[in-house]
Order: structure tokens, then sequence, then C-alpha cells
């Protein structure tokens, strides 16, 4: 039996000689081999990365890009390969890159990414360039040098500002953080990430969006998907020429409402409406601040002083960034006297309960209704009307 094996051996050998297929018996192709080698040295620019290895990121190419990127504080980054396109000496890979900032992300941002490679003297690869994939968003670095600044509970990176006025962003969302956490009752991380690009258009690209969506919008917050419940890598990214028109109350109330959408992410899915998720935010944002609701609704104070009360709660559409800045304005101060209606008449308490009964359904259809019967007792046309009257009570 053992010469058998060796004869049979032998035979499977010659036959593999007479294959005319490169890749036959199991020999990689020329894409896989040209694949697993760009992988190789974009794993090597990975780590030079992580390990604070300038001079082994030059050697991986394309060096211009390490200042920028280098006081990023990754706890881990990767890329993997998922296509190379080959031309003569030239090539561009297609991958994705996974990161997590040490000590804030609980999951990875994911970026797809387009990378151009040359060939070197000895056959090898280097990078000459590493940007977005078409259509997808800008990372901070992509726009200049990062700047990094910590506060208690808040990392802030910021392009094109100064570390002062980064200081100045931490200061705020430590006072943030503490402020959501007396208002929300889930549990969170109790930390956030601060974006600060150098304009309007920086954000614009953060988010893949064009600047004239985000105009006189002060910040948004983003985030992977939300997975089994678990909070995802929230970055609230700043327009700082927005922002930067605010005085103190406003800008404070701006970052305590991101945060907010930071602390209830892992409660937030596809059945949260938008009145509630912007309107509960502004509600912690407005919580302590001593505002009154004609002061802090005054677009929707003015419509209902003229007889234009609403006839239900704001629609999803209603807070399109492109639409109308007054109707805007109206949909959040609706959506925010509906959540403070709520914490007035039911407790602060049942109002975080009904946001979680809410986003724990899978699908739009009955989740609000279904809540507003279990948490609070009552029906959405109860609610409504019980909600146009809170209006014309606070706002006239």
């Amino acid at each position: 039996m053992a010469g058998r094996r060796r004869r049979t051996r032998r035979v499977a050998a010659a036959v593999c000689l007479l294959l005319a297929t490169p890749s036959a018996c199991g020999a990689p192709s020329a894409a896989d081999t040209a694949r697993r080698t760009v992988q190789q040295l974009l794993d090597r620019r990975a780590a030079a990365v992580l390990h604070h290895d300038p001079a082994a990121y030059a050697a991986t190419g394309a060096r211009d890009a390490y200042p920028n990127l280098s006081s990023v504080p990754f706890a881990d980054l990767t890329y993997r390969v998922t296509a190379v396109h080959r031309s003569g000496d030239t090539a561009t890979a297609d991958a994705e890159l996974r990161y997590r900032l040490a000590g804030y992300d609980d999951a990875p941002v994911t970026a797809e990414r387009t990378l151009t490679l040359a060939t070197t003297a000895s056959g090898g690869w280097y990078v000459t360039a590493d940007r977005p994939a078409a259509r997808s968003a800008q990372q901070l670095w992509d726009q200049g040098r990062v700047t990094a600044v910590r506060g208690r509970s808040v990392l802030v990176l910021g392009v094109g500002q100064s570390a002062s006025a980064l200081r100045g962003y931490a200061g705020l969302a430590d006072r943030a953080v503490p402020a959501v956490s007396s208002a929300w009752d889930g549990a969170w991380s109790r930390h956030v990430v601060v974006l600060v690009p150098g304009s309007l258009e920086g954000m614009a690209a953060l988010l893949g969006s064009r600047a004239a969506d985000y105009r006189g919008i002060a910040a948004v917050t983003t985030g992977e998907a939300r997975s089994g419940g678990r909070a995802p890598a929230d970055r609230i990214i700043v327009n700082p020429d927005a922002y930067g028109l605010l005085g103190p109350l406003g800008k404070q109330v701006v970052l305590t409402h991101e945060t907010t959408h930071v602390a209830t992410r892992a409660h937030t899915g596809a059945a949260t409406p938008l009145w509630l998720s912007e309107g509960y935010a502004d509600w912690v944002g407005y919580r302590n601040s001593g505002r009154t609701p004609e002061q802090a609704a005054p677009e929707l104070a003015g419509a209902v002083a003229a007889g234009e009360l609403p006839d239900a709660l704001p629609a999803d559409r209603d807070f399109a960034f492109t639409g109308d800045a007054t109707a805007l304005a109206r949909a959040y101060e609706g959506g925010w006297m509906a959540c403070r209606m709520i914490a007035d008449r039911w407790g602060e308490r049942r109002l975080d309960a009904f946001y979680r009964a809410v986003g724990a359904h899978d699908r739009r259809a009955g989740a609000v209704e279904d809540a507003l019967h279990t948490v609070l007792g009552t029906t959405l046309e109860q609610f409504t009307a019980q909600w146009r009257q809170y209006l014309r009570d606070g706002l006239t």
C-alpha cells in the first residue's frame, strides 16, 4: 500500500506539469498574487501608523499623509483589500479601512478607500495615493494635519483649528456628558468624539454630502448602524461656520443635544420618528437652561400666535435640512414640546421608558402607538390633542 501511494503521488505531479493553466493544481493566479502582495503592503502601512513609526510608513510610499494622522489615537487600524486592478507598472486597489479610537469606540468605523500603486525597482509595490472611494466620505486626516485635544470625557479632533479653540469644544462637551447622564437613565459609554473641520465644506466632505445641505446646521451626529443593542462609533461633527455664530448658551445646547444622540443611539432605530429622537435631544439640551417655551421655540410660538396651530406631530420629512429653514425650526420645536409635555405630565423616567419602548420595535408602523399605550396609557389621537393644547397653553 505504501508503494501504491508513492506511485499515485508521482502520477498526480506529472498531470500538474502537463496542465496548461497557471492556476492548475492549486497554483495561485496572477490576480491572487497581486492582491496578496498589496494586502501585505497595506498591513505594513497600518502597523507603521499604530506603532508611530514614520520611517516604516515612508517605506510603504505616500509619506506626506503620515503627519496628518500621526496624532490620532488609534486602538487598531486595518485595511482589507477587495480588488486590485493592474495596468502595466501601476495599479489601483479597492480596500475597506476599519479603525477604532482608543478609549472611545466599541465598534469600528468602516470606510471604503481607493489606493493608487506603482512598482518599485525590485518589482514590489508602493502607495502613491490613499483617498476615499468614489461617493465615499472623507476621513478627517484627508483634510490636513489633525490636532487632538482630550477632556475628561471627550476627545476632540480638529483640522485647521488652534489647540485653544479645540479646548473650548472639549470644555463644553465635558459639561454635556454629565448633563445627558442626569437625564437619560440608560447605560452608555459617557465618552464622546467631536470632529471639528476647518469649514462648512470640510464638514460636508466628512458626511459625503453637499455643503449646501448643512448650511446653518451647527452640528450633526453620525454613527454606524446599531447591532444587538451595542452603541457604535459615533462622531459629533461640527460646522464651525454656523457654530461660531452661536452664543455661549447656544453652543452648550448644541453639544448637549448631539451628546444625547450618542447616549441614546443603542435605543434609536428604524421605528424611532425624528420628532422623538430630535425632540428628546433638544429636551435634554434645554433641560436646565432656564429657557421658557417662547424663548426656546420662537418659530412655533409665532405660528401659534398667528393661528397656525399644527394638526399633527412633525413628520420625518419636516426635518430635511434642504427644506425651508422656518419649517425645519418648527419641526424641531414641535418635537421638543412633545417630549417636554411627556416629562411634565408623566415624568422624566416615563419619557426615557417611552423612548426605549419605541426604539425596541423593528419597524415604524405601530411603534409609537404601542409605546403610547403600554408606557403612557394613551392613544395617538389623545396624545396629539394634548400636545396641541400644550402648544396653546405654553406658547401664547
